[in-house]
């Protein structure tokens, strides 16, 4: 299928497909694109998405109320406006494109497709009505294309499992009134099914202490910012071990959640609750079942009815052991937080249980261990979901770093032209999106941010968000 790099001609670019417009994905394509000004190779760059919009995890994955992480797209938008590097959306690999189809068009794919599912929680009554993952509410809340448009918001009392960003994001966009999120890019279907929510009380619960939280401290601040919600803390999680001292005693970040916590502490018993909304933090409680509802007859009614945890205990280590105590909370919907795992990639080897692409350093491995010529990954598909959008950044670069210490090596690509897969694309009636397109949206939706007019407390809408798939297309296709 493909000819020894031997054979490369000497005045072609090399042709290299990323495979995801989100932050691992740019930053990937912005590594290489520079790269060429110190190589005695050219490269030629086209940058996948499925979506008809750029920029994945920030526009589909953080939540609207995060003006700074948002941020981020304007540097994103700088890279891709250069105009070195082609991006191409609307395009999903293994429906519309082959991996054949790229490795016959392209000498290298780097895939950045992230992690997008919910990690599981095995514990009786998950599959209960009222039982989500995170990743699906915060696909609707961000407006993806290909969620539905409504979500169940009938709940008045919520748990959200785990003590990540992610479980703050979640229990903050329940928690917080949907008034106060219009200056963000809100779509207008989850400002509604938002404004209508019954909600009074939302739960946070970790199993693990307060020095041990995986959120940052930007993540937990905000959770003060929110009017007429007030944080509600026990003062039975702050019993700190050996461990969790020292943890305080040597990060700077853990010392100043642990202090913020704590004034939180103080400042609840100094003053009355008056808020219409709490959303409370828990610690030290391990989910063990979702209960079920009954009727009035003694049936279930399939629908979450509470949750049931046992009381952990720190061990001296930072690490906890079970109690055999175990304590109920009466709620109607759940939402597990613990953990993103990627999708499979067609014709490549998966790590099932990490839910990442089989690689080292990010060439990718097949089945024996050896590197599959000209393929790589970056980002979360890469190493899993953790750390913090800017640390795709170091993946980036490892990534790029291989793939230019292999250059001599890699497959000659049969059909190299530039237009080719377009060509392709185009014959196969696929309704591709360009930057121009992406820019035609953009534009489109700042102005019925605009054509909202002024809010109530003096600003602005931002943005309002295209939500259906067929609009983006068509709005990026047509103007």
């Amino acid at each position: 299928m493909s000819q020894n790099s031997s054979q490369r001609p000497a005045d072609r670019a090399i042709r290299v497909a990323v495979v995801g417009a989100g932050p691992a994905g740019v930053y990937a394509s912005d590594i290489l694109a520079k790269a060429q000004k110190k190589s005695d190779f050219e490269f030629s760059i086209d940058l996948y998405d499925r979506y008809p919009a750029p920029f994945g995890l920030i526009r589909y994955g953080v939540a609207p109320d995060h003006p700074r992480i948002k941020g981020i797209v304007k540097a994103l938008h700088k890279v891709l406006d250069r105009g070195d590097i082609r991006l191409i959306g609307n395009v999903e690999i293994g429906k519309d494109l082959t991996l054949e189809d790229l490795r016959r068009h392209y000498d290298a794919v780097i895939f950045a497709t992230g992690a997008i599912k919910d990690a599981a929680l095995d514990i009786p009554g998950i599959e209960l009505q009222g039982s989500f993952g995170a990743a699906d509410f915060v696909s609707w809340y961000d407006g993806h294309p290909d969620y539905p448009r409504d979500w169940p918001l009938d709940a008045e009392q919520v748990a959200v499992i785990g003590n990540g960003n992610v479980a703050l994001d979640v229990a903050r966009v329940l928690s917080k009134h949907a008034e106060d999120m219009l200056t963000t890019e809100i779509p207008e279907n989850v400002y509604t099914g938002l404004k209508a929510s019954p909600v009074t009380d939302v739960h946070v619960f970790g199993r693990r202490g307060p020095a041990q939280v995986k959120f940052t401290p930007l993540e937990l601040r905000e959770l003060s910012h929110s009017r007429d919600v007030d944080i509600v803390l026990n003062e039975e999680d702050f019993d700190f071990d050996a461990g969790s001292d020292e943890a305080i005693r040597t990060n700077n970040q853990v010392k100043t959640m642990v202090n913020t916590l704590g004034n939180w502490l103080v400042e609840q018993e100094e003053r009355e609750a008056e808020a219409s909304r709490r959303l409370h933090l828990h610690f030290l409680l391990q989910p063990v079942e979702i209960l079920e509802g009954t009727d009035e007859a003694g049936q279930g009614t399939g629908a979450v009815a509470g949750i049931r945890f046992e009381r952990m205990e720190l061990d001296g280590t930072g690490n906890v052991r079970g109690t055999g105590e175990f304590q109920d909370f009466e709620v109607q919907a759940v939402y597990r937080a613990v953990g993103y795992l990627g999708s499979e990639i067609p014709g490549l080897p998966f790590d099932q249980r990490r839910g990442v692409l089989v690689n080292e350093a990010g060439r990718v491995k097949d089945d024996a261990g050896a590197h599959v010529p000209g393929i790589y990954a970056t980002g979360w598909i890469k190493r899993g979901p953790v750390g913090l959008i800017g640390h795709t950044k170091g993946d980036a670069l490892e990534t790029i770093g291989c793939l230019l210490e292999d250059l001599h090596h890699l497959p000659v690509a049969p059909e190299p032209a530039e237009d080719a897969v377009i060509e392709l694309l185009e014959s196969r009636s696929v309704e591709y999106t360009t930057w121009d397109g992406w820019q035609k949206l953009d534009a489109h939706e700042v102005s019925l941010g605009e054509a909202y007019g002024p809010l109530p407390d003096g600003g602005a809408r931002e943005r309002v968000k295209v939500v259906e798939r067929e609009d983006m297309i068509r709005i990026s296709r047509e103007g």
